[in-house]
């Protein structure tokens, strides 16, 4: 037998071959007869495309129909999780914004909203910050569906709407790049606020964003939704009912699609959400085209979060007043780039003492975080996106894991699977949105 060169088959010298999913690649094996069974078992990945990343699926078939479907994680496996416990609070930003990396932003904020219920300032928070968060992380959720638009376009192979979706999460990167700095990976959201304000720049450009892009929608819509083979391959495939999603914990547009209305946005409601107005769509087929129409209605929702958290946009501050807590760089950008200020570094250089021991102590230690234990959820574009941190008292977390929706989402690819054809496999796993960075971290 031979294995691939990507896989972590080895065969030993009892003839027996083990693989990452439990030494029992022999058994999967024999159980086909090839020449009367006429099933092969064969591996779908780990790859890009069809895959979304480094997925591997083991798939036995019969003819060009799938008997069989296994999900293999963890060939991305970058240790964010561990990596949290050897750094302070506020470094770990820098660590959660890379797990998703097409929604860093919703990363960054559950993890803030977890560390602030531990040092009990989740009250303290400004509202401008507050309003800054819903206003990126709703930007977020566009460009992140704009990617899943982009990608099973091409999967299933509608080319054009891959060029399209990519052109327009380019005016939303270069948004997120004006204010932050960086096109992703921002750590932006810190514990008790933001790193810096939105400057006023940033703000056209998201206006004129939210005049262009309802006519980028109708012209998706125009190329897709009418066309028929985007309905054959989409209509009725890769179907999973809200009892099916619910004994899998899918979450997201995956599971709105199923008909269930559930939206931590509005059944949880954290950063003031509650105080927005905005639908929940949902549809009752629970399939790739279903799944595709609530994604397309949730961007166009998002924009009306994002054009009222504009209207709402008052002057103030982005940090906690506590200055055990703020962050102590003042951010400016300069001939040089982006860095601090000049002023805050002729303070803390030249004039005050107490400025610079406060500065060195809080970028180096960090601030301490009372004992005890927190589980903040919040909705990313995959579905419920969880923080369960651990505080043991000191400066760095004892322990962080988060409930990542693509990790979750992805056992319930052998049920929508398991049964269609291998084509099939492509649809139902691009309509989960799977982002392996989330998966493995």
């Amino acid at each position: 037998m031979t294995t691939s060169n990507y896989a972590t088959e080895r065969e030993t010298t009892e003839g027996r071959v083990f693989t990452v999913t439990g030494g029992d690649w022999d058994q999967v094996v024999s159980g086909t007869d090839p020449i009367n069974d006429e099933r092969i078992v064969v591996n779908m990945g780990p790859q890009h495309p069809s895959t979304h990343g480094v997925l591997r699926l083991i798939l036995e078939l019969e003819g060009e129909t799938v008997r069989e479907a296994r999900s293999v994680v963890g060939y991305l496996h970058t240790g964010i999780e561990k990596n949290l416990e050897y750094r302070n609070w506020v470094q770990g930003s820098t660590f959660v914004t890379r797990m998703d990396y097409l929604a860093p932003l919703f990363n960054e904020t559950a993890y803030a909203l977890a560390v602030e219920k531990l040092l009990g300032i989740t009250d303290e928070v400004t509202e401008r910050a507050n309003t800054i968060r819903v206003l990126m992380m709703e930007l977020n959720r566009v460009s992140s569906h704009l990617v899943w638009l982009a990608t099973t376009g091409m999967e299933l192979g509608a080319i054009s709407i891959m060029l399209y979706g990519f052109r327009e999460r380019e005016h939303i990167l270069d948004i997120f790049e004006t204010i932050t700095g960086l096109r992703m990976n921002h750590a932006y959201v810190r514990p008790g606020g933001l790193a810096q304000d939105v400057p006023d720049d940033a703000i056209v450009k998201i206006r004129n964003f939210l005049k262009m892009m309802p006519k980028k929608l109708k012209e998706y819509e125009d190329l897709l939704s009418g066309q028929p083979i985007w309905t054959e391959r989409t209509k009725g495939v890769a179907v999973l009912d809200v009892t099916g999603c619910l004994a899998l914990g899918v979450t997201g547009p995956v599971l709105r699609s199923a008909g269930l209305a559930w939206d931590l946005r509005k059944t949880m409601p954290y950063c003031g959400y509650e105080t927005y107005e905005f639908d929940v769509p949902t549809h009752p087929d629970g399939d790739v085209w279903g799944r595709y129409q609530v994604r397309l209605a949730e961007i166009r929702e998002s924009l009306k979060l994002v054009e009222q958290a504009l209207d709402r946009l008052k002057p103030g501050p982005v940090m906690v007043a506590d200055r055990k807590i703020a962050w102590p760089a003042q951010l400016a950008i300069g001939v040089d780039g982006m860095g601090n200020s000049l002023e805050h570094v002729a303070k803390i250089m030249g004039q005050s003492m107490e400025s610079l021991i406060h500065h060195f102590k809080l970028v180096t230690e960090g601030f301490r975080v009372p004992p005890g234990q927190v589980y903040v959820g919040i909705e990313s574009p995959r579905g419920e996106l969880g923080v369960h941190a651990v505080s043991d008292g000191g400066t760095r977390p004892y322990r962080v894991h988060y409930r990542e929706p693509s990790f979750v989402n992805l056992q319930a690819l052998p049920a929508m699977a398991e049964g269609g054809l291998i084509a099939d496999v492509i649809a139902g796993g691009a309509s989960l949105d799977p982002v392996m960075g989330g998966c493995d971290r």
